[in-house]
């Protein structure tokens, strides 16, 4: 029977994507823009608020992101986000985007109020509403602090719409206080995924409510504690001020409240944990962000494989494909940090380890380590499939061996160290977000993007607890949740008698080591960063890459191109690293030692308090004068 529903779920999204982008299921669809709900709609029949509620999930989009960050080996961008030299910009996506998709879900919410029949005919189209509300409004929090709130839907014939919408910016804490509420309104119509009909499969749950809320206020109670309203400003010359609901929840209420959350929907049995090491082996986390359909991935799996999405963009080869170009530009490549923050399979990070291999040799450093580390990011000297029909060799032939391929092509991955390139996939290659489907191009690849996973869900719920209890938790708590993870990922199991014989480390330390791992090129970093107030100081430091001096690469020639080294030293302006340099605030993040090649260094990055909160838009601030501009922008 889960088979049944899991793949009914699939089948819904497609059918709700065949509806909006095709316009072919409903003839209600069929008279709709795509961009906007038109005024003529009349919300008479359930089937008309279904219909619009449903419009809603075609404005989540690939969100992948962290580039630049201090995990990151890819620093393309102008101006470069990471290196905090952001200039205030004209116009903005975020603010234009997120405001235009806050209107139907208020509209919706608003026609409900004179819906002729009974409210429980149309209560989830309209918890719908409110969830979407809460997410689009907490997009543009986490990007520019307080925003004015939108709880209407916005009317340019009305002077009286337009005198509530262009006024002056809620602060942050009321926008968090209105999202909190939207959440509660959502959490009490949804069906939870347990009792989720066939036909309704892949729509939001009560699942999804509650992981939303548990990452708000997870966000928020961090923020509050560690940066407090250093952002805020006075709220008339600069910021959006620091004024708080009366009902407003402190901050350990918002710790317990997060852990509550993350615990029912981990106790609910809704979703699972992906793990398919005896199907796959140990590059199996590779697939859970790659499923398309048995082409895929060498098991043979589909999409509806997979438990672990709570919340997901849906694409479709033929219905809507992602169109990033992600396979050929590969965005998620690690940093010199992230390499060493992969722990060992005895649970210790390289510092500490007795199983860690070293760098003396291309592919030492990936010995005994973290199933992440082997999926994610290519091994020197490895065959790899490539991907469509000829790039890097086509893609994958499962169950044929890369010398019976057929193609004359040399399947090994040798590291690029001979030029910057652009400053991205030099000396590291990531593969997260890839594919390696044989009939996939560039720009083709049609696989979901996780919007919530049952994995952040867990490590909500540690760092909460862990947050609660003054920076202890228990080693049953890690068992329910950090320790789940590292299973799956062939680490063994994080427990206080573990860490205790090393100063340097501390739980909730290796708590968000394991956020970093875990959640990578997911566009979390630099909001973890911020709340965890230490992006100044970790921002600032080197973006370091492979070790050079004293290792296998000064030396060693490409065996892909006879005679010439793998390393060009005169193509790197920065040179390699001269003495041993702290990386992180945390203390058990292994330093960087000399030798190892400087991506960026630390003169060009430029992080201060300013950039936590993004600056507003110049047009939006002509638009509405009430507008006033975030600190220091």
């Amino acid at each position: 029977m889960k088979n049944i529903r899991l793949n009914s779920r699939i089948s819904y999204l497609m059918l709700l994507l065949s509806a909006v982008f095709l316009g072919g299921c409903e003839d209600y669809l069929e008279q709709l823009p795509q961009d906007s709900l038109s005024e003529a709609v009349y919300f008479e029949t359930p089937e008309q608020f279904t219909s619009a509620a449903n419009l809603f999930y075609t404005r989540l989009g690939f969100d992948y992101g962290d580039e630049s960050s201090d995990l990151s080996g890819n620093i393309s961008g102008d101006p470069l986000y990471g290196q905090g030299n952001s200039i205030t910009p004209t116009s903005d996506d975020i603010w234009e985007d997120n405001y235009s998709y806050l209107r139907p879900p208020n509209q919706l919410i608003e026609k409900a109020a004179d819906y002729p029949g009974e409210f429980s005919e149309i209560a989830e189209s309209v918890a719908t509403a409110y969830f979407f509300r809460a997410w689009h409004h907490f997009l543009l929090l986490k990007r520019f602090g307080g925003v004015p709130l939108a709880t209407e839907a916005f009317n340019l014939d009305s002077e009286e719409s337009i005198s509530k919408f262009y006024g002056p910016r809620n602060s942050r804490y009321e926008v968090v206080g209105q999202i909190l509420k939207d959440l509660d309104q959502a959490i009490g119509d949804l069906p939870s995924q347990n009792d989720l009909a066939d036909d309704k499969q892949g729509k939001l749950t009560l699942e999804a409510a509650k992981s939303f809320k548990a990452r708000v206020l997870l966000y928020e109670a961090t923020w509050e504690k560690y940066v407090g309203a250093a952002t805020d400003g006075d709220g008339t010359s600069e910021g959006a001020g620091s004024n708080k609901p009366a009902d407003y929840p402190s901050i350990a209420e918002m710790f317990n409240g997060a852990k509550q959350a993350a615990k029912e929907v981990m106790d609910s049995g809704a979703y699972e944990l992906w793990d398919q090491r005896d199907a796959i082996g140990e590059e199996h986390l590779f697939y859970l962000f790659n499923l398309e359909d048995g082409g895929s991935n060498p098991a043979g799996l589909s999409k509806a494989d997979n438990k672990e999405f709570i919340f997901q963009t849906v694409y479709d080869f033929t219905l809507r494909k992602i169109n990033q170009n992600l396979t050929h530009a590969k965005p998620v490549s690690p940093s010199r940090k992230l390499m060493d923050m992969y722990l060992c399979t005895d649970g210790l990070p390289v510092q500490h380890s007795d199983v860690f291999e070293g760098y003396d040799d291309m592919a030492s450093e990936f010995e005994n380590r973290d199933y992440r580390l082997k999926s994610f990011v290519n091994e020197p000297l490895k065959q790899y499939w490539g991907w469509g029909s000829n790039t890097n060799g086509g893609g994958a032939q499962y169950g044929v061996a890369f010398e019976d391929s057929g193609i004359n092509y040399d399947y090994r991955y040798v590291p690029q160290l001979t030029s910057p390139g652009g400053a991205r996939n030099v000396g590291y290659q990531g593969r997260k977000f890839t594919t390696e489907y044989r009939l996939r191009e560039t720009k083709e690849e049609s696989y979901n993007y996780p919007q919530i996973r049952l994995a952040e869900v867990m490590l909500i719920y540690a760092e909460a607890t862990c947050e609660i209890n003054g920076g202890t938790i228990s080693d049953g708590d890690l068992d329910i949740s950090i320790n789940k993870i590292r299973e799956r990922s062939g680490v063994a199991p994080l427990t206080n008698a573990l860490i205790a014989p090393f100063p340097d480390l501390n739980m909730l330390g290796e708590i968000r080591r394991e956020r970093a791992i875990e959640l990578n090129g997911e566009n979390f970093r630099f909001d973890d960063l911020k709340r965890w107030n230490v992006a100044i100081e970790t921002l600032n430091k080197n973006v370091c890459l492979t070790y050079i001096e004293g290792t296998e690469y000064e030396t060693a020639l490409n065996p892909k191109d006879p005679g010439n080294p793998i390393y060009v030293a005169g193509a790197f302006p920065y040179g390699l690293t001269q003495s041993e340099q702290s990386v992180s605030t945390y203390s058990g993040i292994a330093t960087t030692k000399p030798g190892a090649l400087i991506l960026d260094p630390s003169g060009n990055r430029n992080w201060t308090l300013k950039n936590y909160v993004d600056p507003i838009p110049t047009d939006q601030i002509e638009l509405n004068p009430a507008l006033v501009q975030n600190p220091g922008w």
